[in-house]
């Protein structure tokens, strides 16, 4: 399993960034990404203290741990600064917060997301065929959620970009313990999405194929 959008306590998350990661070992996880919620209040000092553990906890072995963060309701005209300030602060793996269905994310959002060339948009609810379009030419992944409140809108994400030529992954947005998964797991949302389990393999190398892009940033 590579996850890349989990939460720590450093945001909203339950559990530390090291029992967070324990726990992923034990689940199989072969690396995840820590991005916790980030905004022009937070994201230096969120960051800064990602980086750090995540080096401590990669260095102990087993699991490949990714320092980012998840840009959270960020005003859209904001959002393309606040994705080249995460980059330049360290962020190995910027997640845009996408147009969930189950939050009053700000129209626009998506897009602008996806003009500034963040490397996954979580949960993107009801997106446009205007959106899978830039999405594709601009190489973001678009996220199948493992989280029921956001996953509500992962059979549409899932066909329109399969129409598009969008690039998958799947992640679990991780907040509590009870949210980690296996692999087996990830492969029953991804046909509850109405994906196959060819779909399935892509999203795994779509995954790996993220890992090595990060291998140099963390």
């Amino acid at each position: 399993m590579i996850d890349f959008h989990t939460h720590s306590l450093i945001s909203d998350g339950e559990l530390l960034p090291s029992e967070l990661v324990q726990r992923a070992r034990v689940k199989g996880y072969r690396a995840l990404a820590i991005t916790d919620h980030a905004d022009e209040s937070n994201i230096e000092i969120a960051l800064g203290q990602l980086i750090r553990v995540s080096k401590q906890l990669s260095r102990s072995g087993g699991v490949r741990v990714i320092p980012g963060v998840e840009l959270t309701h960020i005003p859209v005209a904001d959002i393309a600064r606040m994705v080249k300030k995460a980059r330049s602060l360290g962020a190995a793996v910027v997640i845009g917060h996408g147009q969930t269905l189950c939050e009053p994310v700000a129209p626009g959002t998506n897009e602008a997301f996806i003009k500034a060339r963040v490397d996954v948009l979580a949960h993107p609810g009801l997106v446009t065929d205007a959106a899978c379009a830039h999405a594709a030419k601009n190489s973001v992944y678009f996220e199948i959620t493992a989280r029921a409140s956001h996953g509500i809108s992962n059979g549409h994400v899932a066909s329109m970009s399969k129409r598009h030529g969008v690039k998958m992954l799947l992640n679990t947005d991780s907040h509590s313990p009870g949210d980690l998964i296996n692999i087996e797991t990830a492969l029953k949302i991804a046909l509850g999405a109405g994906l196959d389990r060819t779909d399935f393999r892509k999203i795994e190398n779509n995954a790996k194929e993220l890992l090595k892009k990060t291998s140099s940033l963390s």
